[in-house]
C-alpha cells in the first residue's frame, strides 16, 4: 500500500514538472512572438508619390498653324509638343523666321502663348522698316534710331542696346521667344518688372 502511495506521488510529481515545462515553453515562445512583432520595421509607401497625377498646364498657340487654339499638357512639354498637337505649321507659316527665332526645344509655362508668324506678316514689316515708314508712337531712342526695336527679332547685340540689358536679360529676351505682346516679357518672365519698366515704351513686337 506505502509503495503504491510513493508511486502515485511520484507520477504526479512528474506530471506537474512536465506541465511545467510546457507552460514555461509555451510562455518563452508568446514572449518571443511578441519582441519580434514590436520590433518589425513598419515601411508606409506613399501611394501618391508613385501613382499622383501629373500636374498639367494650359498653354495657346496662334498664328500660322493648322489648328490654334488652347491645349492641355504634361507639366514637362515643349514648345515642339505644343506645335506638334496644333498639328504643325501652316503653309504660310515664315520658315526663315521660325529656324532663326523659335526654340522648339523650350519649356513651356501655364499660361503660355506661343504666336507663329506668316510670311506676308513678316514681309510687310521688312518693307515698312526699308522704306523708313514710322509708326507715330514710336519714341526717338537716340540719335539717327527711330525704330522700335523688335524683341522677336533684335540680336543680342541689338538688345543690349536698350537700358538696362546686358548679355544676361538680352539672352533671357532670346530664350522666352516669341511673343505676341510686349507684356510677355514680364508673363513670361524674361525680365524683372524694374528692367521692363525702363524699355517697354522702346520695343516692339511685329
Amino acid at each position: 500500500m506505502e509503495n503504491w502511495l510513493t508511486s502515485s506521488r511520484n507520477r504526479h510529481l512528474l506530471l506537474s514538472g512536465l506541465l511545467g515545462l510546457i507552460l514555461l515553453g509555451a510562455g518563452i515562445l508568446l514572449f518571443r512572438k511578441d519582441l519580434s512583432f514590436s520590433t518589425t520595421k513598419v515601411e508606409v509607401i506613399d501611394a501618391t508619390s508613385e501613382n499622383g497625377s501629373e500636374t498639367e498646364i494650359t498653354a495657346e498657340i496662334a498664328g500660322s498653324v493648322e489648328n490654334p487654339g488652347v491645349y492641355r499638357l504634361s507639366g514637362n512639354s515643349r514648345i515642339e509638343d505644343l506645335l506638334v498637337l496644333a498639328g504643325g505649321f501652316s503653309e504660310d507659316a515664315d520658315r526663315i523666321w521660325t529656324e532663326k527665332y523659335l526654340n522648339r526645344a523650350a519649356k513651356l509655362t501655364d499660361g503660355q502663348k506661343v504666336f507663329i508668324p506668316g510670311s506676308d506678316q513678316q514681309s510687310e514689316s521688312s518693307s515698312a522698316n526699308k522704306s523708313g515708314d514710322i509708326k507715330v508712337d514710336q519714341p526717338v531712342l537716340g540719335a539717327g534710331q527711330t525704330d522700335l526695336v523688335d524683341i522677336n527679332t533684335a540680336s543680342l547685340s541689338g538688345l543690349d542696346t536698350l537700358p538696362g540689358i546686358g548679355p544676361v536679360y538680352g539672352q533671357s529676351i532670346i530664350d522666352h521667344r516669341p511673343y505676341s505682346t510686349v507684356e510677355e516679357l514680364l508673363s513670361k518672365g524674361a525680365l524683372k518688372k524694374s528692367v521692363y519698366e525702363k524699355i517697354k515704351d522702346m520695343v516692339s513686337v511685329y
